[in-house]
């Protein structure tokens, strides 16, 4: 961009302010640059990234090998369509299939898109190969879940700013509490059930981890009432939580990308934001030959999905995350920043619970939900040089690119820690 085209930060809001819908609230930075942990807003100034554009930028910003990825296939080719072949989707199958250890990839853009692809696949299948009768399947979600925002998942939310005024909801849903196993057990019960959805830890919810066993409880009363574990890591997927998949417990291999085998292997797997490094979107839904094999040519489909530009950029991020060890140094740098929180907690009354795994935590701020404390607290660390951003009012979580040194998270430590202590002094809290 060059000098004439520059703009500042309050020409930049106002812009979207007046053209854009109102469906976001962002935090009142312009960004216009990034490179690994850090972005540089349009005047210049420089911030860590704590959010990492939940959690799609893992690898860190505009990560050379992927760029160049993106650079090389942008002057072959972008886009087919799947009217016909192309020379790089079968290689992205084939390389995703054995990443991940499954048959088959069904490839798509958005996360929601792939949420809604696995839930199209789950009910097909409950009708082809469970037997359920026509349009009596269903699919069991867990309460504050969030899986997109298209109509279908939007019946699957009990956030009422996701669902007020945007009914009809789509039937066959059935939704209960998270990290309760009855409830479950009493779900399965059943027989019409397809499918439970669910996602290992609940990221928008203010990073809720579950129970240590509920995850394998879940997945093996599935596998007993014949009904589809698909798990959503969208948001916790790919070494985000200190290893490879969220969901696979401790299957006891040495580089946590699940080569043996793991505790929990769901039978449908949903990728998204981290799976091109924050890129472009990139999505995917994987299972194995059984449930996969329920698709044919015109059940589902989508004109980009697949297309050979996403297929060079997904590759070169997944290399990226096994090359750099990206979820050993998840686990190593969680350890410590949950380590630093709780020293914080020590001191400070406003900190009241820090929770999470890998690099994607949270703290929970001691106010109520409908106050502006963690908004604020989140504008002073914009002021102090990093950015986060505030969930279910009094949530602030925190997760930065996985590519950052201790060095660099230690700096972050003192940061977030210093900003608080500072608050809470400033405003008596």
């Amino acid at each position: 961009m060059s000098v004439m085209e520059r703009i500042t930060s309050a020409d930049a809001i106002a812009l979207e302010e007046k053209y854009g819908a109102q469906n976001y609230h962002p935090l009142p930075v312009v960004l216009s640059r990034g490179e690994g942990v850090y972005v540089w807003d349009v005047e210049g100034k420089k911030y860590y990234d704590f959010l990492s554009a939940y959690s799609a930028v893992n690898q860190g910003h505009c990560h050379p090998k992927i760029i160049a990825a993106l650079k090389e296939q942008a002057e072959n080719l972008t886009l087919t369509s799947r009217a016909f072949y192309n020379d790089m989707l079968g290689r992205y199958e084939k390389y995703m299939s054995e990443y991940f250890g499954f048959d088959r990839v069904l490839p798509m853009n958005t996360g929601a898109e792939a949420v809604e692809t696995a839930i199209k696949i789950s009910r097909k299948w409950g009708y082809e190969k469970k037997g359920i009768h026509s349009n009596q399947a269903k699919i069991v979600v867990c309460q504050n879940n969030f899986h997109g925002r298209t109509i279908t998942i939007i019946s699957a939310s009990n956030d009422p700013i996701a669902t007020e005024n945007f009914g009809p909801f789509t039937p066959g849903i059935l939704s209960i509490r998270y990290d309760d196993i009855n409830a479950l057990r009493e779900a399965l019960e059943d027989p019409n059930i397809a499918a439970f959805l669910v996602e290992p830890i609940q990221g928008e919810a203010g990073v809720y981890v579950p129970d240590e066993n509920y995850l394998k409880e879940a997945y093996d009363l599935c596998k007993q009432k014949n009904v589809l574990f698909i798990a959503d890591e969208v948001q916790t997927g790919i070494a985000r939580t200190g290893r490879l998949l969220a969901s696979c417990g401790d299957c006891g291999c040495s580089d946590k990308n699940c080569s043996g085998e793991p505790e929990v292997k769901p039978d449908v797997l949903i990728l998204g934001k981290a799976l091109s490094g924050g890129v472009l979107p990139v999505s995917a839904v994987l299972a194995n030959n059984e449930v996969m094999e329920v698709i044919r040519p015109g059940n589902h489909g989508s004109t980009f999905g697949g297309n050979p530009l996403a297929c060079a950029v997904a590759m070169a991020a997944l290399d990226v995350v096994k090359e750099e060890n990206l979820a050993e140094n998840a686990e190593y740098l969680g350890e410590i920043f949950r380590q630093g929180m709780e020293k914080l907690m020590a001191k400070s009354s406003l900190v009241k619970l820090v929770r999470g795994k890998g690099l994607l935590n949270a703290i929970v701020i001691n106010d109520t939900e409908d106050s502006s404390t963690a908004w604020d607290i989140c504008i002073a660390l914009k002021e102090n040089g990093l950015l986060a951003k505030p969930t279910h009012g009094n949530i602030i979580r925190f997760a930065p690119p996985l590519v950052m040194t201790e060095e660099e998270l230690l700096d972050c430590i003192a940061i977030i820690s210093k900003t608080i202590l500072d608050f809470e002094k400033k405003t008596g809290q």
